[in-house]
């Protein structure tokens, strides 16, 4: 056996350097036994290695284009032309046209066939490269076969395949080609076979499309193919098109488009029985690859060939069950406004706080909301109408759910919600005492725990998360959060009822006390009023790279208050951070840099004073709001009665509303305390050589680490492959609902009287307001102006400190009573949340117009 030329039968699973992901399938397919698949070779990457080795000119220019980026287009479509070119070039080695010579002359070479490429990047699980590199169809002859090996050798370079591994991370140097040469097949009718639904992700629902003639006709978009889709064995949905090409085999090589007769143009392509026996076949592919299958296959008088399969890595996996019912899942970093991927131990400590029956998928968490959907439905669906809208498409089937309780009913946004409405409403020290026991806890905590290590430590944190989910689910800390959701419901709906007022909550909310994210924001301008005072100081902070610059401050005039004032912020709000859900990620404290633009351009754009002015400003503005309401309910019949119920209410409002963020507050402060203790422990795994870096055992779960700390054993495997999975994870976008069969249900706005061309979402603060557009993915990018809205994925209290400086908000995921939403009213700002792929519709600098009463943008 030749290792320059395998044939599909001798090909192993080890061998994925050699062949390439196609080739490495179709030497699977060949062995599952009643499958025909067209017999043929590959011609390993040994061959093409062997003759590029000598090549100077060829990796000089590899040695230039892995220095380029996507952007550098020119640059890219320059040196793969010239690469091509050499490839093309270059003599085949010849102890590789001898094994050619040698599997063909056993084949025939009297036969057509089909030669392709299979590129090590390809058709992997994380990465399919679909198309990427080129084949070619129906050739014959050993010259002309020799001739299309160096073609596929040269498509490694096309401008398509350098930029798709540019951007899913691939190193070109790294990549190699092997060449399929396979027996063509003259099939009626081919095409593709997906083993889960390409547009739903359900994974019990095949779609077939199929065309006449060759498949080429349908993957390079000539035909729009009939489409079949079967479930559980039965055909659910069929779509005859019109046909009127085929691309054909030419008896002397090469192929052919030619019209398809008037007659058989609108014929099904598939009989009925033969749909269901392509599925069959289907999911006995699925089944030996262990995972949902793109197929290609052929039909030739009855009988189907396979051709191809890979494995469809668009899919979002499925939270797991432990049992075989239907279930339905719900992002819960939709409601966190943190949709990025966590790490394995900050899924564990979040896994660890919560009691809600939660599962994780993709990096994500996921709460399975089964039992109790139509509560949810009538709770969550309160403040975000994509996920009612999603949930309530599952509870209108009646096949999928078994049975839902249907007596549970919507919480009444009336006063006597909870027992402990009077009392909030009668002790005004409610707030502040919950406030001050949960910081009286923390300064234990950070006491307590600098004399533990070891396994002691771990078993000190799983106590202290006792005392942790006391505090987050207290039964007073509850009922204020849920008086202010109900007040501001109440609220909203009376005054709209009696006055025609849209939204008065979002006004009266705004500078309400004690709330604690938007005071991190205000207080922000408050360090940099002391800073504007030094210009040697901020002249050094406008060059500062390295988060040691606190040290050297004290070298300039003003420098030591400037650290004063920056390590008392951090100090109060160091723990926090984007996405701080997850233990994980970098907290300001750990890199102060990160706030440092955001001091500057505050200095730059505001006046001294503008903390304790906008405060005050938003304050005159809701005590205004409540005489009008108060005076205009006066005038009404029992607006007397009215105007007091409405008084107490506004009172409560902003009594309870601005408390909202601190039991987060309070927990991301604990969880900041538990990972500088474990990261102690992490320096001793360096130095026991167990992990190379302490932030290795973010890759490990709470369970494992402690394991590894008790045993001082670890298999470093785990965390590779951790990592690789974690990539892939930050690649995949987390759906809002998904069910138990992978199937991604989206929900719908319902509105109407909306203008032509408005990007709808949900209204979360109202007001107009229109600016430039900032589109920012990453908070430390942010280079924000004073009146710009900004445009991004999510935000969580860690982005707060932006809010000082932009005029509205844009967000594609929230509702209601997310942070953004929260902090967005009480700063006055017009948001609109929810708005599926705003970053993509609106472009970064584009001047746009929010209206945050009635839930639209509009491109100006």
């Amino acid at each position: 056996m030749s290792s320059l030329v395998l044939s599909f039968q001798e090909m192993e699973n080890t061998q994925l350097s050699l062949v390439g992901g196609k080739g490495l399938n179709l030497g699977k397919l060949s062995k599952i036994q009643g499958l025909h698949v067209p017999e043929g070779i590959c011609v390993t990457t040994l061959g093409y290695q062997k003759a590029i080795e000598q090549n100077e000119t060829f990796h000089a220019l590899l040695d230039q284009l892995t220095l380029l980026n996507v952007e550098d287009r020119n640059q890219i479509g320059d040196i793969s032309r010239k690469l091509r070119q050499i490839l093309m070039d270059v003599e085949i080695p010849s102890d590789v046209v001898k094994a050619v010579t040698h599997y063909l002359s056993q084949l025939g070479f009297e036969h057509a066939y089909a030669v392709r490429s299979s590129a090590t990047a390809e058709d992997l699980p994380h990465a399919s490269f679909a198309g990427q590199q080129d084949t070619y169809l129906n050739i014959i002859g050993k010259e002309e076969i020799l001739q299309h090996i160096s073609k596929c050798w040269a498509s490694l370079f096309t401008d398509r395949a350098v930029i798709y591994r540019m951007q899913k991370g691939f190193d070109h140097s790294q990549v190699s080609l092997s060449v399929i040469i396979q027996r063509m097949v003259f099939p009626q009718v081919s095409g593709v076979l997906f083993t889960a639904d390409p547009i739903t992700s359900n994974r019990k629902l095949l779609s077939i499309d199929a065309s006449f003639g060759l498949g080429e006709a349908l993957v390079s978009g000539l035909v729009s193919p009939d489409c079949y889709k079967v479930k559980e064995g039965k055909i659910v949905d069929k779509r005859i098109t019109t046909k009127k090409l085929a691309i054909n085999g030419l008896k002397e090589g090469g192929v052919v488009t030619q019209p398809i007769n008037p007659d058989q143009q609108s014929t099904q392509t598939l009989t009925d029985q033969q749909v269901l026996q392509l599925a069959h076949i289907g999911r006995q592919i699925e089944a030996y690859f262990g995972s949902p299958q793109d197929i290609e296959w052929c039909l030739v008088d009855d009988t189907f060939y396979i051709v191809q399969s890979r494995p469809i890595t668009t899919l979002y996996p499925i939270p797991k069950a432990n049992d075989q019912e239907n279930h339905v899942y719900v992002s819960v970093g939709h409601q966190q406004m943190m949709t990025d991927p966590m790490s394995p131990l900050g899924l564990s400590f979040y896994l660890l706080t919560t009691p809600a029956p939660m599962r994780t998928a993709g990096g994500r968490l996921f709460v399975d909301v089964t039992p109790m959907l139509e509560m949810v439905v009538n709770t969550l669906g309160q403040y975000d109408p994509l996920i009612k809208d999603a949930l309530m498409t599952v509870l209108e089937r009646g096949d999928f759910m078994k049975s839902v309780s249907n007596d549970i009913k919507a919480p009444s946004p009336s006063r006597n919600n909870t027992n402990m409405l009077a009392e909030i409403e009668n002790i005004p020290t409610i707030v502040s005492d919950l406030i001050k026991r949960n910081q009286t806890s923390i300064d234990e905590l950070k006491q307590n725990i600098q004399m533990k290590s070891g396994s002691d430590l771990f078993d000190f944190i799983l106590d202290d998360i006792q005392q942790l989910k006391k505090i987050l689910f207290d039964p007073q800390s509850s009922a204020v959060i849920k008086a202010a959701f109900n007040t501001s419901s109440w609220i909203n709906g009376k005054m709209n009822e009696w006055l025609g007022e849209k939204n008065a909550a979002d006004t009266l909310s705004l500078s309400v006390p004690n709330n604690i994210t938007s005071e991190m924001g205000l207080a922000l301008l408050d360090v940099a009023d002391v800073i504007r005072l030094y210009p040697e100081v901020i002249a050094y902070l406008q060059q500062v790279k390295d988060d040691n610059f606190l040290d050297d401050l004290v070298k300039f005039d003003g420098g030591q208050e400037t650290q004063d004032a920056i390590i008392a912020y951090l100090n109060k709000y160091g723990m926090r951070c984007a996405g701080e859900i997850d233990l994980t990620k970098t907290r300001w404290s750990e890199k102060p840099t990160t706030l440092v633009p955001l001091i500057l351009g505050n200095i730059k754009t505001y006046e001294p004073g503008a903390g304790k002015r906008k405060f005050e400003q938003g304050l005159q503005v809701a005590l205004k709001k409540e005489q009008e309401l108060v005076h205009r309910l006066k005038q009404l019949p029992d607006g007397e009665q009215k105007a007091v119920e409405a008084k107490q209410m506004i009172r409560l409002l902003r009594n309870s509303i601005g408390y909202r963020e601190y039991p987060k507050y309070g927990m991301i402060n604990r969880y900041f305390v538990y990972k500088k203790a474990l990261l102690k422990e992490a320096k001793q795994l360096v130095q026991a050589k167990l992990i190379p870096e302490k932030e290795d055992i973010y890759y490990l779960t709470f369970e494992e680490l402690h394991e590894v700390i008790r045993t001082n054993k670890l298999d470093y495997q785990i965390i590779t492959k951790r990592k690789d999975e974690y990539k892939f994870y930050e690649k995949l976008t987390p759906p809002r609902v998904i069910t138990s069969d992978g199937e991604i249900i989206t929900g719908q706005y319902k509105r109407e009287n909306l203008p032509d061309n408005a990007i709808v979402g949900l209204p979360v603060s109202s007001g107009v307001i229109e600016g430039r557009a900032r589109v920012i993915l990453n908070m430390e990018d942010a280079d924000l102006e004073d009146g710009d809205i900004l445009v991004t994925s999510f935000t969580d209290p860690g982005w707060t400190p932006l809010f000082v400086s932009i005029k509205g908000l844009v967000t594609e995921v929230g509702g209601l009573m997310t942070h953004g939403a929260v902090i967005a009213r009480e700063y006055g700002l017009p948001a609109v949340v929810g708005v599926e792929n705003a970053t993509k519709l609106i472009r970064d600098g584009q001047r746009i117009r929010v209206n945050g009463t009635d839930g639209y943008i509009e491109i100006v």
